[in-house]
């Protein structure tokens, strides 16, 4: 099943296996033409990121040895000075990359010394390719730590050393690299953290592979089409027609959350938004949200109540999507609440905040299953909690663990990040490219809520829906951040922007 075309196609290790195999035994394709192309790519980044100084090669005795080694030949006959330093010795070297190595012109490889990178102005890292995983070894992981050491600026082949190219995961050092020439198709791990960090700028080099092959890619960055077939407003439109969204949240002390929800729900072009809240916050809200509605429900101790329960299927109504966990609280009434709610909301449901929190101990043997679409919007920490792990380790294997929620819960993840996943119960994911960083502060979560709420409720599958609201949430970031900067924008900057990159 082929990615939507809203998804820019990344390839894991396997897939670009694959995809290589496919195109010289069934498209006869050379594979030394291949190498050739992504050889001239990986020159060309070195000559724009680093058009003059001496350059070092540090290659390995793999393929990407032999990338590296046919750049050396390249940037070497367009007059630049080229040290190649081999990790292991020229002996070991087979197939393409041997063959590099005879193509090599002017002086001979040179064993790999770490005073040979004083001087250089940049460095070309060609040591470990996609196929790697785990922590490098003996003299791979010094070679790395040698090169983050070096003053100079370093262009990775295809995935910086040390960096796993379908996950992301760095389990020991990684190269950390200015830019990353990758080959053919960009891979999932260049764009998810920590991988990300180690990327700099990512450049995807053609290299003379067809369209076809028989790897269907299973991840894709979210692009600008995603926002072109939204449901827009027209001359029939009502405002229920327009989606109907119901926000559930809010507890004494905690009304911001629910209130930014909803304001987002509405900038987000919902026609009909409603807090559900406890009755004695009513003056909260609607001094707050004039255009939205508010229904007073059963509380206990300033938060919603068991009791509530009833009331809160009875006001949802007709509303197309609802947003569960806003400034819930942690209250064990407000979690009694929820978990009783969560199975009986017949419409699609996203469930952040504390909404979350309610399902930690129950998820996932005891997670009621519904037949609607359900949504969870968790960060790191939230994850960690969910599934037992220390968000520490969520941060370091956030694919996996996110796919592994995705598919215990049978519904959709958004883990939050520079490089939030929206990861489906069958582990397709969609990456976002991020660059906002002025999302991180408060409320900016509630935010994306009420966005995915509103995507819901015009009708939209929830891959899709929740895709449009993390990319219209990054561009309303980085809009908000143009006359107030990252550091000076809070949430209702990223509220007011929305029309703005909904728009755009």
């Amino acid at each position: 099943m082929s990615l939507p075309r809203w998804l820019e196609p990344l390839l894991d290790a396997e897939q670009m296996r694959a995809t290589d195999q496919w195109a010289i035994e069934t498209r006869g394709v050379p594979s030394l033409e291949l190498m050739e192309h992504a050889a001239e790519g990986l020159a060309d980044a070195v000559q724009r990121h680093a058009p003059a100084g001496r350059i070092a090669v540090v290659c390995g005795k793999g393929n990407n040895g032999g990338d590296g080694l046919a750049a050396a030949r390249l940037l070497r006959q367009a007059g630049r000075d080229v040290d190649v330093l081999l990790v292991w010795p020229g002996e070991w070297l087979q197939g393409d990359a041997k063959e590099m190595l005879k193509r090599l012109p002017g002086a001979a490889p040179e064993e790999f010394d770490e005073a040979r990178l004083k001087g250089v102005h940049v460095i070309v890292d060609a040591l470990l390719g996609t196929g790697f995983a785990g922590e490098p070894r003996e003299p791979a992981d010094k070679v790395i730590a040698a090169i983050n050491a070096a003053k100079a600026r370093v262009i990775a082949a295809d995935v910086p050393s040390g960096v796993n190219a379908s996950t992301g995961q760095v389990e020991g050092e990684a190269v950390r690299a200015a830019a990353t020439a990758t080959f053919h198709r960009a891979k999932p791990g260049l764009w998810i953290a920590p991988g990300k960090a180690y990327s700099g700028i990512v450049e995807v080099v053609a290299i003379g592979l067809q369209r076809g092959g028989p790897a269907n890619a299973e991840a894709g960055l979210i692009g600008a089409a995603v926002m072109r077939d939204l449901p827009r407003r027209g001359a029939d439109s009502t405002k229920f027609s327009s989606g109907n969204v119901f926000i559930l949240g809010g507890s004494s002390g905690l009304t911001g959350a629910p209130s930014m929800a909803a304001l987002a729900a509405m900038r987000a072009g919902a026609g009909y938004v409603t807090v559900g809240a406890p009755a004695s916050l009513e003056l909260s809200f609607t001094v707050r949200l004039l255009e939205a509605m508010m229904v007073g429900l059963p509380e206990a101790g300033g938060a919603l109540s068991p009791e509530a329960v009833g009331p809160a299927l009875k006001a949802i109504g007709r509303s197309d999507a609802v947003v569960l966990g806003p400034g819930l609280s942690k209250s064990p009434g407000a979690r009694e609440f929820a978990l009783e709610l969560f199975e009986r909301i017949d419409v699609p449901l996203v469930i952040d905040a504390d909404g979350l929190n309610a399902l930690d101990g129950v998820f996932p043997e005891d997670l009621p299953q519904r037949p609607w679409p359900t949504v969870l919007t968790p960060h790191a920490g939230e994850l960690g909690r969910l599934l037992g792990v220390p968000s520490k380790e969520v941060a370091v294997r956030r694919l996996e663990l996110a796919r592994e929620a995705a598919a215990k819960a049978r519904a959709f993840v958004v883990l939050k990040g520079d490089d939030t996943l929206v990861v489906s119960p069958g582990g397709r994911v969609a990456i976002s490219r991020g660059g906002a960083p002025a999302l991180a502060t408060a409320g900016t979560g509630d935010v994306l809520s009420g966005v995915i709420g509103a995507m819901l409720a015009k009708g939209l599958p929830p891959a899709h829906a929740a895709c449009a609201a993390v990319y219209a949430h990054v561009r309303a970031g980085q809009i908000a951040a143009g006359p107030h900067g990252a550091d000076g924008v809070i949430a209702s900057d990223v509220i007011h922007s929305l029309p703005a990159a909904l728009s755009a």
